[in-house]
Formats: structure tokens, sequence, C-alpha cells
């Protein structure tokens, strides 16, 4: 493996069902769920580190916008301290703190393995980001007006396409194989054959009384 937490899906723990003789069973199985006990998958860790890069790059984004509207620290106390629906960019920061702490307590945290979680984040980000655009004045608000909420929406639905359609299906795909080997692994035979001995292949010289004194004069 690539190092020793590798993940639950790689291809040198599991190796395939065509390669079970080049590796004892019990071995692979052992170390399937070594694995599985210390870590999480490959794609898991990818997804979380995405849902880590959605709430920097919507925090930067907002940041961007405080400094030029005015100063961070003006702008602060006009979009927390004194927040307006209509104007402030503040929620949609909140709502990138939601989804990231909602999504990594799930997937993460308690390693779920339904969608249900990030169903409920996409949901609602979807809905107050669309009713604040109807609703809000952002729009006449320079180009944050525009950036930020198209830029949510589109991390979010991401972040779902990316579990439903990556993480989920290939982490059921390394269970099924692990399941395909644990059942491989019962239906062998407890006692392996020992090794073959030369003796076994052992064959008696040719006989003379079978050969005819023509063959012998040839080989004479």
């Amino acid at each position: 493996m690539a190092s020793q937490c590798s993940s639950v899906d790689s291809r040198a723990t599991l190796g395939g069902v065509g390669s079970i003789n080049s590796t004892p069973i019990s071995a692979r199985i052992e170390s399937y769920e070594g694995v599985e006990k210390k870590c999480i998958s490959d794609v898991r860790r990818t997804f979380c580190l995405f849902v880590t890069f959605d709430l920097l790059f919507v925090t930067l984004l907002w940041i961007i916008e405080l400094n030029v509207n005015g100063g961070i620290q003006e702008e602060l106390k006009k979009e927390v301290l004194q927040y307006d629906y209509h104007k402030s960019f503040f929620d949609i920061f909140v709502l990138a703190a939601f989804r990231f702490m909602v999504l990594i307590l799930a997937y993460a945290v308690c390693r779920l393995r339904h969608w249900w979680a990030i169903a409920i984040t996409t949901a609602i980000t979807s809905a107050f980001l669309i009713a604040k655009v109807i609703i809000s004045k952002l729009l006449s608000q320079g180009a944050f007006g525009y950036l930020l909420p198209i830029i949510s929406f589109i991390l979010a639905w991401i972040e779902t396409w990316f579990l439903d359609f990556k993480v989920l299906p290939q982490e059921a795909n390394d269970e099924n194989r692990y399941l395909t080997i644990q059942n491989i692994a019962e239906r062998a035979p407890l006692v392996h054959p020992g090794p073959i001995s030369d003796g076994q292949f052992y064959s008696p010289p040719d006989s003379v009384a079978g050969k005819t004194l023509h063959d012998l004069k040839e080989r004479f």
C-alpha cells in the first residue's frame, strides 16, 4: 500500500477475486478489517476535503467583498451586528458553515453511508439562496451580489453529486468485493494439501521386455 493508513477500497488490499490464490485469504480479510477500523476511504476523504474547500472559498469571497465595500471592520458591523436580510452576505457565510458542520459530522465523524444528510443541507441551501435572490437586493450590489449566491449554489450541488455518484457507489463496490472474498474463504478447505514431491511424478525406466530386437539394435 502507499501508506500505513491505506483506504478500504485499496486494490492492493483486496486485489480482486482473480488473484486470491497469490495471497492467503485470511490475511486479506484481516488486512481489510484492520484498515476499516483505522481509516476512511480515499474517496470519502476527498469528499471531506471538498466540503472544507466549500467553506474556505465562500469565506474568502465574503472577506474580499467586505474589503471592496469599505473595510472589514466597518462592513462587519453593518453585515453582522446590523444584519439586514436584503443587503447582507453574512447569511451566505453562515449557510456554508452550516453545510460544513453537518457534512463533516455525518460523513467524517459518524461515517454515514446514506444520502439523507447531504439531501437536507442541499435542500436548505437551495431554498434559502433562491428565496434570497428573489426577495433581497443583492443583485443591485455589484458582482458579488451575483457571485456569492451562484458559487454557494453550485458547490452545494457538486457535493451532492460527488457523494451520490462517487463516494457511496465506490464504497459499496469495495464492500461487495470484501464479502466475496469472505465467502470464498468460508468455502475454502481447512487443510491445504502439502507440497508435491518429485516422487509423485516418478516414472520407471522403459522396460526391455516390451522392446523389439530392432529397437534395441537402434539404441546400441
